[in-house]
This record gives structure tokens, sequence and C-alpha cells, in this order.
């Protein structure tokens, strides 16, 4: 791909904004939204308040024509970085005096009168430098090419990659900066930790489990996770000095130090667990740790179903099978997160087993929003109203599990003899 490589670079925002920037006219509409818009805000404006050196804003695609540099990727940032420096004094703007439509405009407006907000909220003596912050220090990586096809190949290509796109790798940047205070050796060993890691295992573990699980217990839908989600993974900023903050950030110091120099005579003796799924994490290299951590676990927890299971109990040969079974995983390991792995108990498995796969001899196809609905009680077919992540978060004592009564699943003959082996332990553990 001939890119230009004289103008392949790293470029502040002065810098970029600076040059002849056009949209051209296969953009699609001006479409952030509020919460994105002050996220911008809020993470530039912590970045200037922390003094960082360098904050990088993401890439910049542009397709050089003449004189003029068609944006192809990154209108959305670059468009709501020239509302923000308008609202904060600088009229120069070129990209706001690009033709947008009807849709755009109202977009346009809307993230003006936020930003124009925010900005109101801070003091005349911190507006100036903090316009100098945004054009001097921070920064994007500049992608030029001067045929416009190669520049879609290049973002076609970059998207379906996922390198930028991707969520965990969005979080991986994020934790990154918030790393910044930390040596670079230790930098250097969580990425390589990080990196060592499948990286489709990586991005399952948060779709189909964390993500799923930290919605559950809410009662919220553990649908939809995507780049647009992953503030539910960003955390607790160093930064952060509110009530709360400051609790959790004390007890994450406190667990770190005692694993370290040993145990403490009013708790166990053995290491203490550092996570916690109804619980906030730390931003930095202790979000790091949670996805390793997690993924750990998940590995125990497939252990533990294979030493106890016959294949024909763990069904996998339709998608609907695989959905049972992680719903059955995800079920050990929100429990495991609450008791210790050492507390799944034959009981306990049985319990988790038969609420888990009654919903798979109730219903002939299961769809990701069926698990979705079951795992909040929404279902209509079976334990209705059951809402068990929600019920084992608020638990004190594993016993508590054996005390929720499930209800016998209506199964059709046909399910009894395609899952016969589901079926007939479902039975036996169960009495029907």
């Amino acid at each position: 791909m001939a890119l230009l490589q004289e103008e392949l670079k790293i470029t502040t925002i002065q810098e970029l904004l600076g040059m002849k920037l056009a949209l051209p006219s296969y953009q699609r509409p001006y479409s952030w939204s509020v919460k994105a818009t002050n996220t911008l805000f809020l993470d530039t404006y912590n970045a200037y308040q922390e003094d960082t050196q360098e904050y990088r804003i993401g890439s910049v695609i542009l397709h050089k024509e003449n004189e003029k540099y068609n944006v192809v990727d990154g209108q959305q940032r670059l468009t709501t970085l020239s509302i923000l420096l308008y609202c904060l004094g600088d009229e120069t703007q070129g990209l706001l005096l690009e033709k947008y439509n009807q849709l755009s405009n109202d977009v346009l407006v809307t993230n003006f009168e936020i930003l124009s907000k925010r900005i109101s909220e801070l003091s005349d003596d911190e507006q100036s430098p903090y316009k100098e912050y945004l054009l001097k220090h921070c920064s994007a990586v500049q992608i030029v090419t001067d045929n416009e096809q190669e520049a879609f190949q290049f973002f076609d290509s970059q998207n379906s990659r996922g390198k930028e796109l991707s969520p965990h790798d969005l979080l991986k940047s994020y934790h990154l900066r918030e790393m910044d205070d930390e040596d670079e050796h230790q930098k250097v060993r969580v990425i390589n930790q990080w990196e060592n890691v499948n990286q489709d295992d990586l991005n399952d573990l948060f779709n189909s489990y964390l993500y799923p699980l930290t919605q559950w217990y809410k009662g919220k839908s553990g649908l939809g996770y995507s780049s647009s989600e992953i503030d539910v993974f960003k955390g607790i900023k160093t930064t952060n000095a509110f009530n709360y903050a400051i609790y959790h950030k004390a007890s994450n110091i406190f667990v770190e130090q005692f694993n370290t120099n040993g145990s403490n005579e009013l708790l166990a003796s053995r290491a203490l667990n550092q996570f916690q799924l109804t619980q906030p994490l730390m931003a930095g290299k202790r979000f790091f740790n949670y996805a390793l951590h997690y993924g750990k676990q998940l590995e125990q927890i497939r252990k533990l179903i294979n030493k106890n299971h016959t294949e024909e109990q763990i069904p996998s040969r339709r998608s609907g099978d695989i959905y049972i079974k992680k719903l059955y995983e995800c079920a050990l390991l929100f429990f495991a997160d609450r008791f210790g792995i050492e507390n799944l108990s034959k009981g306990v498995r049985q319990q988790l087993y038969s609420w888990s796969y009654s919903l798979r001899l109730t219903m002939d196809a299961v769809y990701l929003k069926t698990i979705n609905k079951y795992a909040r009680g929404r279902h209509e077919r079976v334990n209705k109203d059951l809402d068990l992540f929600s019920r084992i978060s608020e638990m004190n004592h594993p016993e508590e599990l054996k005390l929720i009564v499930l209800e016998q699943p209506a199964v059709e003959n046909k399910n009894k003899e395609k899952y016969k082996a589901v079926y007939d332990l479902l039975c036996k553990w169960n009495r029907w």
C-alpha cells in the first residue's frame, strides 16, 4: 500500500487541525453522543490536570487530494475537538466551516451546548492553559495516502483486524494511560502477560462472561458488549478522590499488601482473593490482573466441568447448546467468585447445572436473547422470577443456594430423547 511515508507520523492536534482538512461527501453524518463528547472532555481535562506529557486520541486516516486532506477516519473525534476548541475561544477551526446536513447540525448544536457548559465550569485561569494543552500535548497517529481507494482499504483492514476498535484493545490503551506513574519494567511485564493471552479468548472472556455477569446480577441486560460499553471496565481512576473511590482504593491497597506481606490475625492465613465481580475494579495495572485472574478462574471452572460431566451431559452440537454451556460456566464462575472455587461442592454444582439445563430441556431453540431473559428471571417457560445471579450476590453462605426451589420444566418427548443424558441426570438429582 502506497502510504505517504513522509506524512506518516505522530502529530499534535494543533498541527493536524492546521492542515486543510475536508469532509468528503461520502462521510457519514456527525453523530457523536453526548456521553462520548463528555468523555472526550473529561479524559483530556483530567490529562491536563495531571500534567500528562502526551495524550493520544488514536489514529486519523487521510486521503491527500491536491492540497487538501479528506478525512476518511477520525471525523467524529476531530469535529468534537474542533467544537471543544471553539468553546475555548479558538474560532479558526476549519472543520466547523464544512457543510453538514441537518442531522449533523442538530448533533453539533447539542454537543456545543454540552461542551459550552463544561467550559463555563472552568475558571478563567484554567481555560487558556487547557486550550494550549489540547493543541500542543494531545496528539494522533496521522496516516496519509494519495489514493482514495487505498485509504478505504487501509480503513477496512484496520477495522477488520479489530486493532483499534476491539473493546479489549481500547481498554488496554485506556489502562496503560492510567499507568503513567508506573515503572517502565512494570508496564512491559503487564503488556507481555496481556499479549501472551490468546486475543480471541480474551475477547470471549469479556463478551460472554465478565460483561454479562456484571450486568445480570443488577437485573440489567448482558447483551450488546462493544466498544461503546467499555465504561463498565474502566474502573476507578487513580485520581478519583470521592468517598466511594477512596474506600475501594484503600481496600485494594490492603489486599495487595496482605498478599505480599503474609497473614493477618483477623483474617484467614491464606492469600486473599483480589477481585469481586460485584465490586468496581481499579484503573491501571489492576485491570490487567483482573482480566488474567478471571481467565484463570474460567479455566478452573472448565476443568471442573470436564472432570464431573460426560460429553453427553454437556452437549455441544448446536449453537443453543453452546449458549447453555456458557450459562452454566457463568453460574459456576459467579458462585466461585463470591464463595471460592473450593465451595463448588457436589450439591452446589447439581443445583447450578439443574438451573442451567432446565432451559435446554424446555426450549427447542435457544438464542442469546433467551439466555439473557432467563439469567434475569424473565423467561416465561421455566423458573420465572428467579433472578439467580442477583440472589447469589446477596447470599452470605454457600449453603443458601440449596434453599432455592427450582421448577420442574415441561419437557417435550423429543427433548427427552435428544438430550437423554441431561434429562436422566436432572431426574435423578431432582427426583422428578
